[in-house]
């Protein structure tokens, strides 16, 4: 059974109160709940971590990786578009990452056109909302 790492950035943690005209009513427990359920047809495990500090989710990276973790599927929020850390410390693991955001970046503000993290994945998917984290974990398996 693989073992899938889903990281969440600054911010997600208000999913359901924070521009509900972007990111709908549904909670970040929601979307927990939506990629467990998934996950577990999949024949996954996940862990889930949220933090709006940079450092913690590098740290958290780390150590996944040291734990073993297989995967990872990401949306670092706003650290997506400025955050070398991050990438690096994703391509440090050697681990198959997909990254995703809720909203359409390319439909936003022209400074989150771009993700520096992205790099590090092997995919982004965004504009598709929370199913957009269901079609991660089908990429990771057909990997």
């Amino acid at each position: 059974m693989k073992r899938i790492a889903i990281l969440h950035g600054p911010n997600l943690d208000r999913l359901g109160k924070r521009q509900p005209e972007i990111y709908g009513r549904a909670t970040l427990k929601d979307l927990e709940i939506l990629i467990r359920t998934e996950a577990k047809k999949l024949g996954f495990t996940t862990t889930f971590f949220q933090s709006a500090h940079e450092g913690a989710l590098v740290d958290k990276i780390h150590a996944l990786t040291d734990r073993g973790i297989d995967a990872f599927v990401v949306n670092f929020g706003a650290y997506s578009h400025t955050s070398i850390a991050l990438r690096d410390a994703l391509a440090a693991s050697d681990k198959p990452a997909i990254e995703v955001h809720i909203s359409d970046i390319k439909k936003r503000e022209k400074f989150r056109h771009t993700s520096m993290t992205a790099g590090a994945c092997r995919a982004m998917i965004c504009g598709k909302g929370f199913p957009g984290y269901v079609e991660a974990l089908r990429k990771l398996k057909a990997l």
